[in-house]
């Protein structure tokens, strides 16, 4: 008998990345017109990109026969330059994803472990598994926030990375001035503190760590952020990490050569001129998460007071809801792979899709009692 080709054992129990469900797919199973379907499962930008964006991802479109910019030097420069940095400073990924997956490859393996907080973002989990390094969860208060001195607490001398999303995904919550502070202050060197910013620019007040990179006062750590969220180019796939050149050049060798496209690179330029695009994209998310927060508390629902572009509600049958909206043309998030089976996320729309939301998640849950 011909023998198969074998897998990495820790494949066995990778697990699995569960996206949103594109709009046209749901519209194939339910019989729906697409254009009738909204989604608010993946956290997009309900306004789209910068039309400064697009257009300038027009132009570009004519030279796509010609390789990227390896280095995207021009990228690198502006967002050094906005952030009072170096271009050393800058690693670059094909989405935050990517740069998550290369801390995995510099840092992670066999008998090494990473600390993160219960309810992560599910990419930690499955970065930790991948490499075959052991995933230390530490639970999360009552209301889902990080117990940021249990966090310290578990690190051990094998603990290699401590994953923190701030806003956290998929539950809002907000670490505190004084717990980030506690935080920085607590990890040892050792271990490579990545804060995951990807929400950073819908906060009004966010905490700084920028300053802690610029006078290298703590190489171990690293910030994560990207363009799929307020600035409404998830299709491109391009996120950031910023940490001190040292670190930067380890992460650049794991990196795959032209993993940002020339579109991408011409998308995100022009994004970062147009802040009149930025604060609209800003204010409509206040406006949405005060309509779901008031609206979710005059229906009796637990929610998490988000300061990200979601809220976390919880509706009783999270599956049920979640499917009954879909069948209806409206695309949430269900939140069982997150041992959250009675809740659902749901992103921030447009005015008029949040209404519709609103009106159809109370059918929903009437329907499914």
């Amino acid at each position: 008998m011909q023998r198969e080709p074998s897998f990495n054992s820790q494949l066995a129990t990778l697990p699995v990345y569960v996206p949103g469900r594109p709009i046209e797919e749901v519209a194939r199973e339910h019989g729906l017109d697409p254009a009738t379907v909204i989604k608010v499962a993946s956290n997009e930008n309900p306004l789209g990109p910068s039309p400064q964006a697009v257009a300038a991802m027009q132009r570009m479109l004519a030279s796509v026969h010609l390789y990227p910019d390896g280095s995207a030097f021009h990228l690198k420069e502006r967002l050094a330059a906005r952030f009072g940095l170096v271009p050393g400073n800058i690693l670059l990924g094909n989405g935050s994803n990517e740069v998550l997956e290369m801390i995995g490859h510099a840092f992670l393996g066999p008998g090494t472990e990473v600390v993160v907080s219960q309810h992560c973002f599910a990419v930690y989990p499955i970065v930790t598994a991948l490499f075959g390094a052991k995933l230390v969860t530490v639970p999360a208060w009552p209301d889902f926030g990080a117990d940021i001195e249990g966090m310290l607490a578990a690190i051990t001398p094998a603990t290699r990375v401590l994953f923190l999303a701030n806003p956290n995904n998929p539950t809002g919550n907000l670490v505190s001035r004084e717990d980030i502070s506690r935080l920085l202050a607590g990890v040892p060197a050792h271990v490579l503190l990545v804060l995951d910013e990807a929400y950073l620019e819908f906060l009004d007040d966010p905490v700084d760590c920028l300053p802690l990179l610029r006078s290298e006062v703590m190489p171990n750590l690293m910030l994560v952020r990207t363009f799929s969220k307020v600035y409404g180019l998830a299709g491109l796939r391009l996120g950031y990490g910023m940490a001190v050149p040292r670190v930067i050049s380890g992460l650049e060798k794991t990196r795959q050569p032209f993993n940002i496209n020339s579109v991408a690179q011409a998308g995100a330029l022009a994004a970062l001129e147009d802040s009149a695009h930025l604060e609209k994209t800003r204010q409509n998310n206040r406006d949405g998460l005060a309509f779901f927060h008031a609206a979710f508390h005059g229906m009796d629902l637990s929610y998490v007071k988000s300061y990200a572009n979601f809220v976390l509600v919880r509706v009783g049958d999270g599956a049920g809801v979640f499917a009954y909206l879909q069948k209806h043309g409206v695309i949430a998030r269900p939140m069982g792979s997150y041992g959250l089976g009675e809740w659902l996320r749901i992103s921030v729309g447009t005015p008029a899709e949040n209404q519709r939301c609103l009106e159809l998640l109370k059918q929903a849950i009437a329907a499914v009692r």
